[in-house]
Formats: structure tokens, C-alpha cells, sequence
């Protein structure tokens, strides 16, 4: 488990980037990492022009709206005169911006991403794919925050879902420092195979113990017709201020479709999610 180093925080012009960089920066402190905040905005462009013959002319890109990147640089200077640790200022703007910043964060240890919020007309300017493709094309884990509640750097009762997968291995794994830190660790699997009348995986307790977190709370499996609303439900049943879980789909042609469990928690997820590839 290598330690969390470099953070990199996505930024843009809705109201719920100063959560994440004040997150990030909560981040950055406990861990002694260096934190690099990222403006990563689609420029807009203009309506398609009618040509003779019924082929429309697709106009340059018009740029990127102006007022959006004002307000994401005012959030950032915000926290730099509260006293926050260091953090540096990137800017992309360049097309397609989901690729330049998978590329960017190829090399942080954790990325703090913004769960699309569908009443924000300013979230336009960001891809609606942006979150899962950031963290498929990536490869890197996520905390994803929700565009509605509370989001603690510290969480006190983590969720953690399991399935026999790289995908979510990888995500039990950048998860660690806040299982250690957590007072309550819940435990729920999935598995289309498995028998449902077991208890978890005995190698999964096995690993959070060797790893110095000893009490963990082992709940019924989740169901794969419906697992996605089953481990939110459970996720508030428990008091969870995070859960863990791995990130599933693929991506061709720049499609990208999502399993079903992957796409009901980032459509409806009310607490942080750390999500790895």
C-alpha cells in the first residue's frame, strides 16, 4: 500500500467545486500530500449553421465561458487566503477534455471528483461522463463528492461493498487509510455465484485485520438485480459516510456504459464514494 502523495482535485465554475477543493485540501493536510487543483471546462459551442444543401457547418468552438473559470479561480484564491496547505493552479481547456485529464492523472494517488448535479446549469460546461471516464481512463481511485449533503475527510462509519473483482480489490485498497481511521467498518458483498446464506469471503476480514482494522460488521449480500439501491439503503441505514466500491463498465468509441450497481450510486449517492478501475 503505497502512501497517498499527490491529490488532484477537478475544479469548474458550479457551486459545489469549493466542497471538493476544501475537501482536498483536508486531504492533503492529513496526509502531507501535494494537492494540485485542476480547471477542466469543454469549451461551448455556438448552434450548428444551416448550409445550402442541408449540411450544416459546424462553427469553431466559442471558448470557455468566462464567468465559469472567475468563479472556479475565486474558490481557489478563497482557500489560499483561508490558510489552506499549498495547492497548484492547472488550467486544460483543450478538446476532448476528458482525455487530457485522465492523461493528468495518470500520475496522483487519488482524485477528488464532483458527482453531477443535474440542477446546475453550470456543470454543463463538464462532460456528464466526466466522473466514470476519469476514473476508468485512468486507472486511478476516486473520492467522487455529492453535489448534495456532507462530505468529512475523516469518516467515522465506512461502507465497504466486495465483489471477487481487480476492480474492487483496487478500491479496498486505496481505501485504507480511511478504514484505519474509522470507528465503524461495514462489510457487504456481491456475487452472482455466490451462495447467499455465507458470510463474506473469509480472505476479505483476513485483509482489513492485517491491516490493523479489527472490527468489521458483515451484512447480508447485496442482491445483483438491484444492488445499487440495496447498498444505498444500506448506506443509510448504517450512518456510512463513505462508501467503498469498485467502479465497473468499458469504454469503446467513446461510449461508455457503466454497470448497473456503478450508475445508481453516482446518480444517487448523498455521501463521498471512493471508486477505483
Amino acid at each position: 500500500m503505497h502512501p497517498v502523495k499527490s491529490l488532484l482535485v477537478h475544479l469548474d465554475g458550479t457551486a459545489r467545486a469549493e466542497a471538493r477543493l476544501r475537501l482536498a485540501h483536508q486531504l492533503a493536510s492529513a496526509y502531507r500530500a501535494r494537492l494540485t487543483a485542476l480547471f477542466a471546462v469543454a469549451p461551448r459551442y455556438p448552434p450548428l449553421l444551416p448550409l445550402a444543401g442541408g449540411v450544416p457547418l459546424v462553427p469553431p468552438p466559442a471558448g470557455i465561458d468566462a464567468d465559469h473559470r472567475a468563479h472556479a479561480m475565486a474558490t481557489f484564491e478563497r482557500a489560499r487566503h483561508a490558510g489552506a496547505p499549498e495547492c497548484e493552479w492547472l488550467e486544460l481547456n483543450g478538446d476532448p477534455v476528458i482525455c487530457s485529464f485522465a492523461r493528468r492523472a495518470l500520475a496522483s494517488d487519488l482524485l477528488v471528483l464532483g458527482q453531477r448535479d443535474p440542477g446546475d446549469a453550470t456543470g454543463r460546461d463538464v462532460p456528464g461522463d466526466f466522473v466514470e471516464c476519469a476514473i476508468i481512463d485512468s486507472g486511478r481511485p476516486a473520492l467522487v463528492i455529492p453535489y448534495a449533503g456532507e462530505a468529512t475527510a475523516a469518516p467515522q462509519t465506512v461502507l465497504v461493498a466486495w465483489k471477487p473483482t481487480r476492480e474492487s480489490a483496487r478500491a479496498l485498497t486505496a481505501a485504507l487509510p480511511f478504514l484505519r481511521g474509522a470507528r465503524q467498518v461495514h462489510l457487504v458483498c456481491a456475487d452472482q455465484n455466490a451462495d447467499y446464506t455465507q458470510s463474506a469471503p473469509l480472505e476479505v476480514p483476513n485483509y482489513l485485520r492485517l491491516h490493523g482494522i479489527e472490527h468489521v460488521r458483515e451484512h447480508r449480500w447485496l442482491t445483483e438485480r438491484d444492488a445499487g439501491n440495496e447498498l444505498l439503503t444500506l448506506a443509510a441505514d448504517t450512518g456510512a459516510e463513505m462508501i467503498v466500491m469498485g467502479c465497473y463498465g468499458h469504454s469503446r468509441a467513446r461510449e461508455l456504459v457503466l454497470g448497473g450497481a456503478t450508475r445508481t450510486v453516482l446518480e444517487s449517492m448523498t455521501v463521498p464514494a471512493l471508486m477505483a478501475h
